[in-house]
């Protein structure tokens, strides 16, 4: 079995391979054709532990399991750390062992890439990413690969971190929320709020908001998901409670929600009109692990890095 550390597993996941993988995966899932139990967790006093395996034809088995928890270090803000497993789908011998922190954050930039590809009007002038933590970095490092010479607004609440995102993209500037939001032709919200860091009344027409944040969050608010249309990973965004499914959605009738897979793979129209508000809202999903797991695996080989060991 392969063991990379965290550099490693950073090293090995090519951004325009993963986003390649993790359409598969999406479409597989639209499809019918992945298996994949609904996540679950075991609860400690200042945080979980996630299991998520899963298993994409083509793509592999694999197995995430990650904890998140409360930083002390830094108030409203949590860490997520685990390690991700991949097995031969075939005979079931364990490939690779990889840090899962890198794995979710590659796979959720990617797989929100695919939603503005998706879904966005042509000839997005102004892309707003709303964060500044490591998922917001992801998506900005993803940006740079697919569409480098779009320019970016970072937007947040503290001016250096701001700054300091901004810097990892070649056209980003830094601004406020509400600055980056008005006038953008996509928002990337990243963020781990508990409260809508955005409002209805910021969009511009025809606008497409992707959503990252994790189950328990509230990056959206009322006025967005109820005029949006709806796209996510799979039917349990807003057929599951948390943490399976997403807070936003809780409520919203499940018939709502379209597949991003769907619109990938040309079964379905995805947006329909130029002014139309189109709202990707990411749960996170196993079968997107298992894609950029292999990715990894197959990257690294290539590369020559990681340990190997006897297991």
């Amino acid at each position: 079995m392969l063991v990379l550390d965290r550099a490693q597993t950073r090293a090995a996941l090519d951004p325009l391979r993963t986003t390649e993988a993790v359409a598969r995966a999406l479409v597989a899932i639209a499809r019918g054709q992945v298996s994949v139990p609904p996540r679950i967790a075991a609860l400690a006093p200042a945080g979980l532990l996630g299991a998520m395996p899963g298993h994409v034809p083509g793509l592999g088995l694999a197995a995430k399991l990650v904890t998140v928890f409360t930083d002390p270090e830094r108030p409203g803000r949590s860490a997520h750390r685990g390690v991700v497993a991949l097995f031969d789908e075939a005979d079931g011998r364990p490939l690779a062992l990889m840090d899962a922190e890198s794995v979710s954050a590659v796979r959720t930039a990617a797989a929100a890439t695919l939603s503005m590809r998706a879904l966005a009007r042509p000839g997005v002038r102004r892309v707003a990413v709303i964060g500044t933590g490591a998922q917001a970095r992801a998506q900005l490092a993803m940006l740079a690969a697919h569409a480098p010479g779009v320019p970016v607004v970072v937007g947040g609440r503290d001016p250096l971190r701001t700054r300091e995102a901004a810097a990892g993209h070649p056209g980003a500037s830094a601004a406020t929320v509400e600055q980056a939001v008005r006038g953008a032709g996509v928002v990337f919200c990243c963020t781990g709020a508990v409260r809508p860091v955005l409002r209805r009344d910021w969009l511009a027409p025809g606008a497409h908001v992707s959503s990252v944040g994790g189950s328990h969050g509230h990056e959206l608010d009322g006025g967005t998901v109820a005029d949006g249309t709806l796209f996510a990973e799979w039917p349990g965004a807003a057929g599951a409670p948390p943490p399976a499914g997403a807070g936003e959605l809780q409520g919203v009738p499940v018939e709502r929600v379209t597949l991003l897979g769907a619109v990938l793979a040309g079964e379905h129209p995805g947006r329909r009109r130029g002014d139309e508000l189109t709202v990707f809202k990411s749960t996170g999903h196993a079968a997107l692990d298992v894609a950029a797991a292999a990715v990894v695996h197959a990257h690294a080989r290539e590369l020559g890095i990681g340990v190997r060991v006897d297991l």
